[in-house]
Formats: structure tokens, sequence, C-alpha cells
């Protein structure tokens, strides 16, 4: 298993390579990443004309996540197909395949809802010019997986690998996009180390305030706007990924997920599964499948057969 996981991290380190390069040139308005297309709302200019007062919905109708739906997402970022199924092909191809991974997901009485998980803040191997091992989306790429998301009636989750930065610096960097009632949050903790640490090359943590320092900020937003459910992720896959994990608060407008994150055989992801769901404290609960990394790719039958079954599906 240890061979296992340095495979999978060495695989994503080297995906991690000149994503800096990559990413500013996405800034700079390269078309393959989005360039040209604009953004959506959440603007500040001064032309901009207010929108007409409605009631803001989810995409599949409603103002609660769970338990109304399940949702059933692909992960990933488009700079590179190790990064994860959502980068593969373009946003709307990925959207295709999504819809059909998630169907048999869907029940009459719960309805699937899907998600766009896109990596906004993607951790580095090198420091750049600030020395935090990360790098940024720009809006232009986040814009155009937002058109795409709203064409699909999916959330788009913005996932934060924060390298040597912090979760709250990075959350509010994308105030603009979680103003809108269809996009979350997700922490990767995996991704965010300490001081004299280089990601990929540790696995690393966040503390319980930190996450309920983010879950403020975000529910803020649901409250002073009247938005619908957002949904917030925190990703686990080891006891201590997550420091005093019992001391993580609910929010008010936060459908709160855990997502278990471990890969390998079905034994050690159900066994690692039952570990988080048993704990005291409740949140709702994700699963995350690895394409590439698990052995013998469980089925939705086998998935859904967990206990309790997830609320919320995570394919990488």
């Amino acid at each position: 298993m240890s061979e296992t996981i340095g495979t999978y991290r060495r695989r994503r380190l080297l995906a991690l390579v000149g994503l800096g390069a990559v990413v500013l040139a996405c800034v700079l308005g390269v078309r393959a990443c989005g360039g040209g297309e604009g953004v959506l709302t959440g603007g500040s200019g001064a032309d901009a004309e207010p929108a007409p007062r409605r009631e803001l919905t989810l995409p599949g109708g409603g103002r609660r996540i769970f338990p109304d739906y399940r949702v059933v997402g692909f992960y990933g970022a488009p700079q590179d197909k190790q990064l994860g199924a959502l980068g593969i092909g373009t946003p709307d191809e990925a959207a295709a395949r999504l819809r059909r991974v998630a169907r048999p997901y869907a029940r009459k009485s719960r309805p699937v809802l899907l998600a766009f998980e896109l990596i906004a803040t993607i951790a580095a191997n090198a420091p750049g010019d600030d020395g935090m091992y990360r790098t940024h989306q720009s809006d232009e790429v986040i814009a155009r997986y937002l058109r795409a998301a709203r064409r699909a009636k999916a959330l788009l989750l913005l996932d934060i690998q924060p390298g040597r930065a912090d979760f709250l610096s990075e959350a509010r960097r994308l105030e603009r996009w979680l103003r809108e009632p269809d996009v979350g949050l997700a922490l990767d903790p995996e991704w965010h180390v300490g001081p004299g640490e280089v990601p990929g090359k540790v696995i690393g943590s966040v503390s319980a305030d930190e996450v309920n320092a983010v879950s403020a900020y975000v529910s803020s937003f649901v409250s002073d706007h009247d938005l619908p459910d957002k949904l917030f992720v925190v990703h686990q896959f080891t006891s201590s990924m997550i420091e005093n994990k019992e001391r993580v608060q609910q929010r008010l407008g936060l459908a709160l997920t855990m997502n278990v994150d471990g890969f390998g055989d079905r034994s050690n992801k159900v066994s690692k599964y039952d570990l988080f769901t048993s704990e005291l404290t409740r949140f709702h609960n994700g699963f995350k499948l690895f394409y590439e990394e698990d052995t013998n790719l469980m089925s939705p039958r086998q998935v859904l057969a967990l206990r309790p079954p997830p609320d919320l599906v995570v394919y990488e």
C-alpha cells in the first residue's frame, strides 16, 4: 500500500510541474484555457446593472442539498489529465461523461445533483514568487467551468490545495464566485503544508479552527444574500488530517461534508469509510473513487451498499 501511495504522489507531483507557467498563461488569455470568453456575475465594474430580485434556487430546484439530493461529481483541473477526471476533454464533454456515471445513483426518492469539483488553488512543487508552493486558476478558467456547470444544471465546487498558504486567505480570493448561488467550496488538507515543507513530499493537514474560520466566512454569504445551501467539503484519508475534528462546527446554510478520500482495494476503502462515519461527531458523508489508483473500481451498487450510503460521491 505504501508503494502505491508513493507512486500516486509521484504522479501527482509530475502533474504539478510547470503549472505556475500554465496558470500564468491562462491569466494572459491563452485560448486553450478559456481566455477571451469573459466572466460571469460577481464583477465590481461601475457599469454592471443590478440583477432583478428573485428567489435563488439550486440547479435542480429547491434550496436544500441534503437529504433532498445525492451529489455525484468529477474532480480535476484542465491543466493536466493526471489531476482528475474533470480536466479530461472540454467541460461540456466532462459533463456528458458525468451524466452517464451519475445515472445509476439516482432514485425516485433522491435524485442526483451533478457537481464539478474544479481545483481552483493548485498545490505546486516549486515555491513561486511568494514562496507559497501554489498557483491559481484564472477567472477565465473558473468562469468557463461555471458556464458549463450551469448548462449541465450542476454545482461548481472550488477546491483549495493551498500549499504553504492558509485556507482562509485562499477562500477570500474566491469571494466573487462564492457569492454565486451554485458555487461551493472544498478544502484539500493533503496539500496544506507548513514552513519548510513541500506539497507532495509530506501529507498535509488542517486544524478544526482553520476549518471553522473558512466555514464561517462561506456561511456569511448564504445568510447575507439569501442563497440556497452551499456544498462545503473537507477531504480526509488519515485520522490526523483534520486536527481536533470533533471541534469542527456545523454552519447555517452549509452542507458540511467529510469526504473519505483514500484509494486502494475495496476492503481498505470500506474500512476507512466505516471508521470515519462511525465517529461521534456527525457530518454529511462523502466517498471518493479513483479511476487510476483504485483496485477493481467499486460500482455504484457497491457504493450505495455502504452504511450509511454516501451523500456525496466524487470521481477523480
